[in-house]
């Protein structure tokens, strides 16, 4: 009971979102709507969605990118840092789904935050062989713009359906099983 309780704080404690002086503040008095997580395995009812936020920003390694991109794929957006224990676990298991699903019309984008440098991100990137592309986003900019979701807490992952709206929230690590299971759901939506 001590163990689960103290892995349980541990947990809070490294999925929590820390902010730099650079950081732009996604809690800035705002009017926000909060959606809740989704749960594991499930996906947001198409007629409760709401459109995504469109976004840009340079990507790790040069270039840029334009959400618009995304328009007609299935789209797993990850919020990530290199700093953050529990992205170290499901990263690499975001490129596995991600090299069996990308030729089914599913596209991977990180959104890479709060580094104080983009050399931690690439090492990282570079490390566990992450071969879809990554936003370097140190200042939380894209963190702002999906503010009515909880993409704050690192990491977050949001599912975009074909139509660009919001399929599926997560606030914490998300297993290779459950994200294989949400991307099967909206996959199969309309086909």
């Amino acid at each position: 009971m001590r163990r689960a309780a103290l892995a349980l704080l541990a947990g809070v404690l490294l999925t929590g979102c820390s902010t730099g002086a650079d950081a732009v503040d996604v809690n800035n008095g705002g009017q926000f709507r909060y959606v809740a997580g989704t749960p594991r395995g499930e996906v947001i009812p198409p007629e409760e969605r709401a459109s995504a936020p469109e976004f840009s920003g340079t990507l790790l390694g040069g270039g840029e990118f334009v959400s618009t991109e995304l328009d007609g794929d299935v789209a797993v957006l990850n919020f990530w840092g290199s700093w953050c224990p529990p992205c170290r676990v499901e990263t690499p298991e975001f490129q596995e789904v991600y090299a069996d699903v990308r030729d089914e019309g599913v596209e991977f984008v990180g959104i890479n935050v709060k580094e104080t440098s983009d050399q931690f991100a690439v090492a990282f990137v570079e490390k566990f062989g992450i071969e879809f592309p990554s936003v370097y986003d140190p200042r939380g900019e894209v963190a702002l713009a999906f503010r009515d979701y909880p993409a704050t807490a690192i990491p977050s992952t949001i599912v975009l359906d074909r139509e660009g709206r919001v399929a599926a929230v997560y606030t914490a690590e998300v297993s290779q099983e459950d994200l294989r299971s949400t991307l099967d759901l909206v996959l199969a939506e309309g086909a």
